[in-house]
């Protein structure tokens, strides 16, 4: 067998982990004719199909589960040798603040790129359910970079990605019939609860908090058992949990990233890794980039 070549793994994994050429040619900022093109040529060299391509997607075949199986414990060598060498004058400490909405499967990958790439700087993570408070915390200078969810239009930081909250519950239970709602909530001080709240009383629509949580594992378990229903982000969205359209409208949000001026020259490149990222730069995605 032919040596395998980085880009094409690259290529390989994320449509193996999304399942859908045309979302992995956005994540990868690539033509879907472009990726097609790739896998053909990676499934030349191992001689061997790794998908089976359908109207609704792809899926792995048994060599293709098997390539996956190794192929990113390569990737993830590949890169922090790479890193090593190209990034080793960019240390120091990074602090970032977020919504652990967002750790899961947005930033998830962002932040694999970051450490990978900069193995010499030293990223510390804080998560709370409060945009304001990351905000402060970063105004004070106890953060060095935030990433928080506002209302749309709301004045401050760069602008990423609009997005839309949504009801949503578990298949197969039906709690959003119930004659009082069953909410399952953030702590006090959650936005996504208060909206939650205001939007049931000015419909008139009976509701008890049911669960409280703060994380966003919690919630969505408190979900998945049935006990009520929940909103979160559209573009967070697991593939399990339903949306309930008949509820009440909810607000916009933003997606929104501050950056301390006092950043240092390792802040500032996770802060151009999430910027340029295809989840937040959808511009970027839609071009060809061989």
């Amino acid at each position: 067998m032919r040596d395998l070549p980085i880009n094409l793994l690259r290529t390989f994994m994320v449509v193996a982990d999304t399942l859908n050429l045309t979302e992995a040619a956005k994540q990868l900022h690539k033509a879907p004719s472009t990726v097609s093109m790739q896998l053909n040529r990676l499934e030349d060299l191992i001689a061997n199909p790794l998908m089976v391509r359908g109207q609704h997607g792809v899926r792995l075949t048994a060599v293709g589960i098997q390539l996956k199986n190794h192929a990113q414990q390569l990737l993830n060598l590949h890169d922090q040798i790479v890193g090593s060498f190209q990034n080793m004058d960019i240390d120091g400490v990074v602090r970032l603040g977020t919504h652990d909405q967002y750790t899961s499967r947005t930033l998830a990958p962002i932040l694999q790129d970051f450490i990978l790439s900069y193995p010499e700087a030293q990223l510390e993570a804080f998560c709370d359910y409060r945009p304001d408070y990351l905000v402060e915390l970063l105004n004070k200078g106890k953060l060095d970079i935030a990433l928080v969810e506002m209302l749309a239009d709301t004045k401050g930081g760069v602008r990423l990605r609009r997005d839309e909250l949504v009801w949503v519950g578990a298949k197969g239970h039906f709690v959003h019939m119930q004659a009082v709602l069953p909410l399952v909530v953030f702590s006090e001080g959650c936005q996504h609860r208060q909206y939650a709240c205001q939007s049931l009383d000015a419909a008139g629509i009976p509701y008890r908090i049911a669960f409280t949580s703060q994380s966003r594992s919690g919630v969505l378990a408190a979900v998945r058992a049935g006990v009520g229903v929940a909103i979160v982000p559209y573009q967070t969205l697991d593939d399990d949990l339903v949306i309930y359209r008949d509820l009440p409208a909810l607000p916009d949000m933003e997606v929104s990233l501050f950056v301390s001026p006092k950043a240092n020259e390792a802040t500032r490149r996770l802060e151009q890794i999430i910027v340029e990222n295809a989840i937040f730069n959808p511009t970027a995605a839609e071009m060809d980039f061989n």
